[in-house]
């Protein structure tokens, strides 16, 4: 687990109340408090991030209604005992098919969905092996937002290799020889339990 900075749980608990207090209050009194604290965290994030005022501000704003956590799905793709990787074009390093689930997706159909559009192949969903909170593992860099990682194991019935918009490159890999992963996006430890899961099929479900 990870101890994540005090500093970036105040700043998102503080957008958090911002975004939900604008949601609710009918009050333009209150609506200015709330824009303030909302312009709090915005300040808070962009002095410890690379990212600047403006990009920050337009991602909270963004965000409407009661703040919960987002939802990301991670597919767990085996064949003939090599992990399904593909390569993120964003940052060059590799991780399970996956991204934010989608308004009117189930969480099989959101990890199917991903796992097709970031690399050609057709899954069906078999099983949650864990729901983490992102938060608590060594993910970096940290995020602005509270996000839930679902990985769910996904048997392989068809598709042939494809990139998309996102990946660039999709393979797959000895679990004991992987190329260097998106820290974003997955960790070694999280594969380390996803594979151990798929070898015992009788094993809980993980969570937090």
């Amino acid at each position: 687990m990870n101890e994540e900075s005090d500093w970036i749980r105040w700043a998102r608990e503080i957008q958090a109340i911002a975004q939900t207090g604008l949601h609710f209050t009918e009050s333009i009194y209150d609506r200015e408090r709330y824009q303030r604290l909302q312009a709090i965290a915005v300040e808070m994030f962009a002095s410890r991030s690379d990212a600047t005022d403006s990009f920050i501000r337009a991602a909270f704003e963004a965000q409407s209604g009661y703040a919960t956590p987002k939802v990301d799905v991670r597919g767990v793709v085996l064949r003939d005992s090599q992990l399904l990787l593909v390569r993120e074009s964003s940052d060059g390093l590799w991780t399970l098919p996956g991204g934010w689930a989608d308004v009117n997706n189930s969480p099989s159909e959101a990890v199917v969905r991903e796992v097709r559009e970031e690399s050609g192949f057709l899954t069906r969903a078999s099983r949650l092996i864990a729901l983490f909170d992102r938060s608590k593992h060594r993910h970096e860099p940290q995020f602005a937002f509270h996000v839930y990682k679902l990985f769910i194991a996904c048997e392989l019935v068809g598709g042939t290799a494809q990139t998309s918009a996102e990946t660039s490159e999709v393979g797959f890999f000895d679990p004991d020889h992987l190329p260097p992963l998106s820290i974003a996006r997955v960790t070694p430890d999280q594969i380390a339990i996803c594979l151990r899961a798929l070898k015992d099929p009788a094993s809980p479900v993980l969570f937090d």
